[in-house]
């Protein structure tokens, strides 16, 4: 079933950047996710342009990190998820930690695995018009976006 949007549920926008890959910890992080109860309803494994880490990243063009960041974003593959749950981008927002890691709390993915405020191991939206911006973006035709429920399966 293709997305829905439901009233008591958000979806936010997850990237996995590229040092999560050179760290060997993008299992863990997709991980930290599942275990706050957050459901995956798409994912993909993409390699961004230039271009289009420029485009994602436009509100920022004016700030001084803005080309080291569109550089590290577009030098290696990411993965790009949509994430649904209750409160989906605070809670989301709040595990992943502080965006530079000296100041994320212990046990957060940024204070585990980053190393400053731009390889900082993952990406979140941070409002809901972002993360509306954001899904759209990556997965502007619903493609690859699925809505499912929890079954059990027996064997």
């Amino acid at each position: 079933m293709l997305l829905e949007e439901t009233s008591l549920k958000e979806k936010t926008l997850i990237i996995i950047k590229p040092d999560a890959f050179s760290k060997k910890v993008v299992g863990k992080v997709i991980s930290e996710f599942e275990k706050a109860d957050l459901r995956i309803l798409g994912a993909e494994m993409i390699w961004m342009s230039l271009k289009q880490a420029g485009e994602f990243y436009v509100e920022h063009r004016e700030k001084e990190f803005y080309k080291p960041l569109t550089n590290f974003m577009s030098s290696n593959p990411v993965i790009v998820m949509v994430w649904e749950g209750e409160d989906a981008i605070k809670r989301a927002r709040s595990f992943m930690g502080a965006t530079d890691p000296r100041f994320a709390r212990e046990g957060t993915i940024r204070k585990r695995w980053a190393q400053d405020g731009r390889h900082n191991i993952v990406h979140g939206s941070d409002s809901k018009k972002s993360a509306e911006r954001e899904i759209n973006f990556f997965f502007g035709d619903l493609k690859g976006i699925y809505k499912w429920e929890e079954r059990e399966y027996k064997i």
